[in-house]
């Protein structure tokens, strides 16, 4: 399914800046300081896709020669981004066979319907995805594909596509599995690759595909899958090849207790130990889900400058654990928020997962440390962390231009007295706008291009044949 793009995205001429005026209120994730240098909105250089200027209240635009767009409706925030997905899941949401089970007996009963997994499927899946996350104001979004079963040799290859057809920035990590369940693995052996397939393919994807520097569209990392579904020997060889080619690692760790039993009794070895091991405790590598960790392998993560992706919605619905998210970030550890696959959570809804995030942190932690500001800084400028991107998460001059704006009309927000709160108190889901390097992907809560009807008609078909059988 190819997406028409907008206009303004094909004129190939110099356009005027933007200004976004008087919003009723700005979060920009860069402190409070910065979030009143912009209470009268910022204006866009739409060419550069870069913000040129914050417009302090009552003042205008110093930048001459604006457009200009009401904002007087919305609250507008950084782009949210997404640290942590497996976008071919949107096929397999809310299965009956594994609506009720914890981590590894969901994992084994669906392995045989992921490995149907054709390419048309995979498309419409990231498709969906995709979309669902940018009509929930996100801007960047990870995934983790580690599933290639014959047939899907080129699975990165098609989600590169797709992200590229509907203009939202993207780090698509090329995962893997070569532990099967013949070697002690969890996975059957029509999942798993050799190591040096896996070595090959990820090295042709990142000269391929890998942009560099601000402003990058589409970013390639390595992502084995799990200490349960690889070799120590991959971990070890991946992370050689990541630096160099100077790409991040990417991989779930300390998700279940299950998880750090098989690391024992497979390793002789905890799961922060035996990432040492293979060489991955360096600011290059952000970790799933990071639940199960001790007071001392906390400090060292965050010594290392490991980051995690709380993926709250995933790890209560398989009755996994809360990620120790305050104490990794009070520690020194990056925290971001991911969505997890969408047969986990089950929806790929960022703004939702934020408002999850900070409901069950406030159980573990209190309401008094657990602001909305700070779980929305974990989503934007903690997650653009995450990813090593220090020109997105937060709205100040000279960062891109990846934003989202959102109405408070709705009933749910009636009687809200804080905007920027009640995005998360009262539930906001879909954004009215969304733009990604000074181009709206997202008007009037429609993505620009996309024939919504046309795709989930064929996304849910194809979820129906890759169950049937």
């Amino acid at each position: 399914m190819t997406l028409t793009a907008p206009a303004e995205n094909n004129t190939g001429q110099k356009q005027r800046p933007l200004w976004i005026r008087n919003p009723i209120a700005t979060f920009t994730a860069a402190g409070p300081d910065q979030d009143q240098a912009a209470a009268n909105g910022l204006v866009v250089d739409r060419t550069t896709g870069t913000i040129l200027e914050l417009v302090p209240a009552g003042a205008e635009p110093q930048t001459p020669d604006c457009e200009r767009f009401d904002a007087s409706k919305y609250v507008l925030i950084p782009g949210l981004v997404n640290t942590h997905h497996h976008f071919y899941q949107t096929l397999t949401r809310a299965w009956g066979p594994v609506v009720s089970v914890p981590l590894f007996p969901w994992l084994v009963n669906l392995y045989p319907a992921w490995a149907r997994l054709t390419p048309d499927a995979l498309q419409l899946a990231t498709t969906v995805a995709m979309a669902e996350l940018l009509l929930s104001g996100c801007t960047t979004a990870a995934d983790h594909h580690y599933l290639f079963p014959d047939g899907m040799e080129h699975s990165i290859d098609i989600q590169v596509a797709a992200a590229q057809d509907l203009g939202m920035r993207a780090m698509l990590t090329r995962g893997s599995m070569s532990l099967g369940e013949k070697d002690g693995g969890l996975p059957p052996q029509e999942t798993v690759q050799e190591a040096a397939i896996i070595l090959e393919d990820s090295q042709r994807l990142v000269e391929k595909y890998h942009e560099r520097g601000a402003g990058a569209r589409i970013q390639i990392g390595l992502a084995p899958c799990s200490p349960f579904s690889v070799t120590r020997e991959i971990m070890r060889d991946t992370a050689e090849l990541a630096a160099e080619l100077d790409v991040r690692l990417h991989t779930h760790l300390a998700e279940t207790i299950d998880e750090e039993d098989f690391c024992r009794e497979m390793f002789g070895l905890r799961t922060v130990d035996y990432l040492e091991s293979v060489g991955w405790l360096h600011e290059g590598t952000w970790l799933a889900h990071g639940i199960h960790f001790d007071d001392q392998e906390i400090q060292r993560l965050a010594a290392a400058g490991v980051g995690v992706a709380h993926c709250p919605a995933s790890n209560m619905r398989l009755a996994s654990g809360i990620c120790r998210a305050i104490e990794l970030e009070d520690a020194g550890a990056p925290v971001g928020i991911g969505v997890d696959g969408s047969a986990s959570n089950d929806g790929s809804n960022l703004m939702l997962e934020v408002r999850q995030a900070m409901l069950i942190q406030r159980l573990k932690y209190g309401a008094e440390v657990v602001t909305p500001e700070r779980v929305l800084g974990w989503a934007t400028r903690g997650s653009a962390q995450l990813l090593g991107r220090g020109d997105l998460g937060t709205l100040q001059v000279g960062q891109q231009a990846d934003l989202a704006l959102f109405s408070l009309d709705d009933i749910r927000f009636s009687g809200s007295h804080d905007p920027v709160a009640a995005l998360l108190l009262c539930g906001a889901d879909r954004a009215d706008y969304v733009m990604v390097g000074g181009s709206w992907r997202v008007s009037d809560g429609r993505i620009n291009g996309l024939d919504m009807e046309s795709l989930l008609s064929a996304h849910r078909a194809a979820a129906k044949e890759l169950v049937d059988f």
